[in-house]
């Protein structure tokens, strides 16, 4: 007789019953509302948004036994518009016997618009009931149409005591798979694998295999899931969710000037495999947006972590960044040029192309100064303190405002003071170019 073809152990474990499904108590516990429609037989169209490895595929086939529907799954990495059509025909088929049909989606936001637009008339009529999964946040990734005609639930990491669970019920399914009914793992080994797993399930279990192959005389110790988790990062998809939530994460600590969450949040990034030369790029951003001149020596701190990362690589690049990190958050904080700058931007957008006025015009030629400009142009070099008191810089329409408040703290102390102090000069002027008024 052949051999069963080979099953990796994560798919082996799958659950058969809604009972043995592990996790997710927040919407699968008796009264909740899903927990309610699947146990009346009411299943509706959704979207299962988590991570990788929570049980989303196989919640959704449980959810298809229980009520009785038949199961169709398809993939939006590997489907396209020929496997959506001959699903939504078997589905129809079925429809007519009086069958219901769960049509799985999995990677529903791989999927472009006009892909997901074709499920719509289906679900309205009742011709499958869908249920789509994805890693990625649903209000950006799908259509507005579907999500309207779908629930959203937002399915959870497992927890640490819920992988233990799973490990302890897979050491059983190890030992017959590999004909050796001493396989062993204490707890503290099984806890440690859960700990690693980052609330995957499925890598829990891969873990768990690779440590059972590797273990020498079946003892699955401290030093054998050591070795089975090398390479084994935490969770962090690039350009996905968790790349944009930790992002997000890092700056905000490092505005709110906590910095064992700054640090927190970059070990994790890194850890997780963020080019550092990406969070470099970041955090010169930081440097400028939140602390700007209050300590303009932190730009270049920020600069100087950059040049070792790019000269030097891991890991004393990522402890240079650390280091720029932890002054940023420490830093006063000022974001009163990034201000500036945004209001500038929107009032030239507003006021178009102003004229440069003619005194600050270049005059190269005969013409030119024949025409004014350059005229009454007073080079400040020539007056006490290099400052011109009662000048205009800005367009005339624009000759009342003022564009940069400093803050009162660091640096920028000194630099509103600075200010006051020529505005004072210009006000007490005995002429003035234009008129000038305080405040935006």
């Amino acid at each position: 007789m052949a051999d069963a073809p080979y099953q990796p152990l994560a798919a082996r474990m799958r659950p058969q019953r809604l009972e043995d499904y592990v996790g997710q108590q927040h919407v699968l516990a008796p009264g909740k509302p899903l927990r309610e429609a699947i146990d009346a037989g009411h299943l509706h169209s959704m979207i299962m948004w988590g991570p990788p490895g929570v049980g989303k595929t196989t919640l959704a086939r449980l959810m298809a036994g229980a009520s009785d529907a038949r199961f169709i799954a398809i993939s939006a990495v590997l489907s396209g518009v020929k496997e959506i059509r001959a699903s939504i025909e078997e589905a129809q088929l079925h429809k007519q016997m009086g069958e219901k049909t769960v049509l799985f989606v999995d990677e529903v936001h791989r999927f472009n618009k006009s892909q997901q637009d074709a499920f719509l008339p289906y679900v309205e009529d009742g011709t499958v009931i869908f249920i789509g999964a994805t890693t990625e946040n649903p209000s950006f990734e799908l259509n507005n149409a579907l999500l309207s005609r779908a629930r959203v639930y937002v399915l959870r990491s497992l927890e640490e005591d819920d992988l233990l669970h799973l490990l302890q019920q897979a050491l059983g399914d190890v030992k017959r798979g590999l004909g050796q009914q001493n396989v062993t793992a204490p707890d503290e080994s099984l806890r440690q694998i859960a700990r690693s797993a980052d609330g995957d399930a499925r890598r829990a279990l891969n873990i768990l295999e690779i440590a059972a192959d590797l273990a020498e005389h079946g003892e699955i110790n401290e030093a054998v899931v050591r070795e089975s988790l090398l390479g084994n990062a935490r969770r962090f998809d690039k350009q996905g969710e968790y790349f944009y939530d930790q992002i997000s994460a890092l700056h905000k600590s490092v505005r709110g000037s906590n910095v064992d969450g700054a640090l927190y949040w970059l070990a994790r990034m890194l850890d997780g495999g963020c080019d550092p030369l990406y969070v470099a790029r970041r955090v010169v951003r930081m440097a400028s947006e939140d602390i700007g001149n209050a300590d303009p020596r932190a730009l270049q701190l920020c600069l100087n972590a950059w040049d070792v990362q790019e000269r030097l690589g891991s890991p004393e690049g990522e402890l240079a960044i650390a280091q720029a990190v932890a002054y940023l958050a420490a830093a006063p904080k000022s974001n009163a040029v990034y201000v500036a700058w945004n209001t500038i931007r929107k009032r030239i957008e507003e006021t178009g192309s102003l004229e440069v006025p003619l005194h600050l015009r270049n005059a190269p030629t005969k013409l030119m100064k024949e025409q004014g400009y350059g005229t009454e142009y007073h080079y400040a070099h020539d007056f006490p303190e290099a400052y011109v008191a009662g000048e205009s810089y800005l367009p005339e329409a624009l000759a009342d405002v003022r564009f940069y408040e400093p803050v009162p703290r660091g640096l920028e102390i000194k630099i509103g003071d600075k200010l006051n102090y020529l505005r004072d000069k210009d006000a007490a002027s005995d002429w003035q170019r234009i008129p000038r008024k305080r405040g935006r």
